[in-house]
């Protein structure tokens, strides 16, 4: 079963730039609603295995690319297409939700 990738400051561009969306979550240990959104993103790292790339950005270990992007709140989740954000969640939200941002991208 696949699991979300573990993305950093070092990683980051290499795996956003490809053709397949990428979602990414900003997330940290001590934030309530990260924990929850997390089985979430899980789950889609399983369902989407193959067709779109799932990760996860720690943004205590990884402050560059947080501030890169501006995260100010968190759980942020970024979808990507070549490079470039296409779609942003903030906050935790249902497991559809997310699911049809990454369907929009495969279309």
């Amino acid at each position: 079963m696949a699991h979300p990738l573990e993305l950093t400051d070092q990683n980051f561009e290499e795996i956003i730039n490809t053709d397949k969306p990428v979602l990414v979550d900003f997330w940290a240990e001590w934030c309530g609603p990260c924990k929850m959104i997390a089985p979430v993103v899980e789950e889609l790292a399983a369902d989407y295995e193959g067709k779109a790339v799932i990760g996860k950005v720690d943004v205590d270990s990884n402050p560059e690319i947080s501030a890169k992007f501006g995260i100010r709140s968190i759980p942020t989740l970024l979808v990507f297409k070549n490079g470039e954000i296409v779609d942003k969640q903030i906050g935790a939200v249902p497991k559809t939700a997310l699911s049809e941002k990454l369907d929009k991208q495969l279309a």
